[in-house]
């Protein structure tokens, strides 16, 4: 079974779309893995590098608000999945990222504002890492030195299909 969790990238904005999580001029590439390089390149926030070893060793998102929003691509969720990243969380998603991601077998979390708020007070914690209980609905965020856990929720379909490895392994399983 798939692990969901491992170090956190820190993304304190609302509104990130998938113009910035991939570019367009990129979604030409043949493979998914032809994406690789370009998550988060055009991303702009002080301070974060998309090359960076924060970025690169991330195996969770942590964002705001409308997560996902702009144009309708796989490719958005692509580019996470071949990077690594297990599951994003945020207040809230794009309705159409957040089923992609889904259906790919990755996790998009919502938590409300203020667990959020708890969350991102380990941005600065260089050792912060998530566990991610996808089954019980509960994830662990953890660094300096310190320990909080969340409860969420994701209906019982997307989270069969997040457990099973996203909608054609589900598909395999089930008919």
């Amino acid at each position: 079974m798939k692990t969901f969790g491992g170090p956190v990238l820190f993304l304190d904005r609302s509104d990130i779309n998938t113009d910035e999580i991939i570019p367009a001029k990129y979604l030409t590439e043949i493979t998914k893995e032809d994406l690789k390089p370009y998550i988060l390149e055009d991303l702009k926030l002080p301070g974060f590098d998309p090359n960076g070893p924060q970025t690169k060793n991330a195996r969770v998102i942590l964002s705001r608000a409308n997560f996902g929003c702009g144009s309708s691509r796989e490719h958005a969720p692509w580019v996470f999945e071949v990077n690594g990243i297990t599951a994003v969380i945020a207040e809230s998603f794009a309705r159409i990222f957040r089923q992609n991601m889904f259906n790919c077998g990755m996790a998009a979390i919502e938590l409300p504002a203020a667990d959020l708020d708890q969350v991102f007070a380990h941005a600065d914690d260089t050792d912060a890492s998530m566990s991610i209980d996808i089954e019980s609905g509960s994830l662990t965020i953890s660094g300096g030195g310190t320990q909080s856990t969340f409860s969420f929720e994701i209906s019982p379909f997307d989270k069969a299909l997040v457990l099973a490895g996203g909608w054609v392994d589900y598909a395999d399983q089930k008919y």
